[in-house]
């Protein structure tokens, strides 16, 4: 069955974005961005992959999930397509607004689309954001793959997971961990 994965950049203080959305202060330089690049390829946005002249391999991911102010990001700066690569499907409640090409928006509840698409074949599937679309599939997430950053955000920051958890809350197994000297670790975690 494919796996649900949560792969995201957070800072020690466990926000995924500063409280207007900004993340601007996680570190895109440094040694843990060739691991980023050779093993989350597929993460990539279609323009950071142009620019280095990548081909996705589409194999560990096929589909992306966005929640609305995550896909708001990239329109912000005229990208409307940010994933091209992948089924890109964003959770948006504004259903007057027109989404780019390619992107759909989600038909139902986060749990439904999520149980959907899980009884489908493919590669895995993507939670690339935000906090609030993870809170709400917290039950759902299969792997955590979080990239830690050694800044803090503040209190006032966009956590990890926002809102009511989706289900019991759990516990987690680390099952890789890798410390760069830009001091950015990557974890990867299962449910236990």
């Amino acid at each position: 069955m494919r796996e649900l994965v949560y792969v995201v950049a957070v800072s020690l203080d466990g926000r995924i974005a500063a409280a207007d959305g900004d993340y601007s202060a996680f570190p895109v330089v440094g040694d843990h961005m060739d691991t980023i690049v050779t093993r989350f390829t597929d993460t990539l946005p279609g323009a950071a992959l142009s620019a280095l002249g990548l081909t996705p391999p589409v194999d560990r991911f096929d589909t992306v999930l966005m929640g609305a102010h995550t896909y708001d990001v990239g329109r912000a700066v005229g990208v409307d397509s940010p994933y091209p690569h992948l089924r890109q499907i964003v959770f948006d409640r504004r259903t007057d607004r027109p989404l780019g090409p390619g992107v759909e928006r989600a038909e139902g509840s986060p749990a439904e689309v999520v149980d959907a698409l899980k009884a489908r074949g493919g590669a895995g599937i993507w939670l690339c954001g935000g906090g609030i679309l993870a809170g709400a599939l917290a039950d759902r997430i299969d792997r955590l793959i979080l990239k830690v950053n050694p800044i803090l955000l503040g209190g006032d920051g966009i956590p990890l997971f926002a809102g009511a958890l989706g289900g019991p809350a759990g516990s987690w197994k680390l099952v890789n961990s890798s410390p760069f000297e830009s001091g950015v670790l990557i974890n990867e975690y299962v449910r236990s």
